[in-house]
């Protein structure tokens, strides 16, 4: 890929936040609250996993699939598309050093969709999340200016977990759509037929018990993140911090309707979404057994690959402390479930 110059950089970035605009004003908005060093290589970075997405809802799979691995290609070889959204990727993956093992996560977990996969166990769903939220996670750390192993596997958990907590929030929602994320063993072993469920979605404590069970394993990755986080850069820790708190509030919020996410979609109110991102500035845990814990065998594929992939230039210097609040929530609610396609159809 030729030099561009500054303006070339600079309207391609434009076209990006003018896509995204478009279909996710949340983002635009909040995006403006991120130092330019984060707000504008994680603009691309949307713009490309919007394209990718919207290409994928028009219909084609495999043939769109493969056009987008393409793509991806000519990303990774210098001679991105001619769209705007496939160039300024492409300076990011230069900039950043970004493993093409990440976005070609991405575009797996969207295979799996086209393919109907499904989540016959935890091992499964946890495959499927590190590609449709990890993969995310990891690539907004690397955007953040940090490597660091340990900090990457923690992030990596932070995403599963947010997917866990989507899935247990939006049970009913997905289900009238013929999707499920819930996995399998664990419905037959409450005596839940997958199939039968997604026939006719209805609240039933033994469901409650499956949604209580994927709770639980969400909030352990929870609390393990913090220590990742505690080694992110000072001006993205709050940010980070509250998506990790307000995330969690929605598992607290399904607890309190009697785990029944099928009648009604959790939604945690705004003023206890405020106390959560106050919460954020306060120093969180960073247990040494939290922090050296291995990654998850589903993510652990995206630690490795960084690993294996130096920064070829020296990292920018760090801005002052800034507030990131709105602009996580925001961004990690919109890229980890890449708008809403996430879900396992169950055949």
């Amino acid at each position: 890929m030729p030099p561009a110059t500054a303006e070339t950089v600079q309207a391609d970035l434009a076209a990006c936040r003018a896509m995204l605009a478009g279909g996710s004003k949340s983002f635009a908005a909040a995006a403006k609250l991120l130092p330019r060093r984060v707000a504008e290589p994680a603009t691309a970075l949307y713009a490309f996993c919007r394209v990718a997405d919207d290409l994928i809802d028009e219909g084609g799979g495999a043939a769109r699939l493969a056009e987008l691995r393409v793509r991806l290609e000519g990303i990774y070889a210098g001679r991105p598309h001619g769209h705007v959204a496939d160039r300024a990727f492409a300076r990011v993956v230069s900039r950043f050093a970004i493993p093409r093992a990440l976005p070609e996560a991405l575009l797996e977990g969207l295979a799996w969709d086209t393919e109907g996969r499904q989540c016959p166990d935890e091992a499964a769903l946890e495959d499927y999340a590190a590609r449709v939220a990890a993969a995310v996670g990891a690539i907004m750390t690397l955007l953040m200016g940090c490597r660091d192993s340990q900090a990457l596997a923690r992030a990596c958990d932070l995403g599963v977990a947010m997917q866990l907590t989507n899935i247990a929030r939006d049970v009913g929602e997905d289900a009238r759509n013929g999707r499920l994320y819930l996995p399998h063993d664990w419905l037959r072993e409450e005596g839940i037929a997958p199939a039968a469920f997604l026939a006719a979605p209805a609240f039933t404590p033994a469901l409650g018990r499956v949604v209580a069970r994927l709770l639980r394993r969400a909030d352990a990755l929870y609390r393990r993140s913090e220590a990742g986080i505690a080694r992110l850069p000072r001006d993205c820790r709050p940010g980070i911090a509250a998506a990790r708190f307000v995330y969690a509030a929605i598992g607290r919020q399904v607890e309190r309707q009697g785990l029944d996410s099928v009648s009604r979609r959790a939604v945690v109110p705004a003023h206890r979404k405020l106390r959560l991102m106050a919460r954020s500035l306060i120093l969180l845990g960073n247990r040494p057994a939290d922090l050296e814990a291995p990654a998850l065998p589903g993510t652990a594929f995206l630690v490795e690959a960084v690993e294996a992939t130096p920064l070829r230039e020296a990292p920018l210097p760090l801005p002052g402390f800034r507030d990131r609040l709105v602009w996580a929530v925001d961004l990690f609610d919109r890229l980890d479930r890449i708008d809403g396609r996430a879900a396992v159809p169950v055949r």
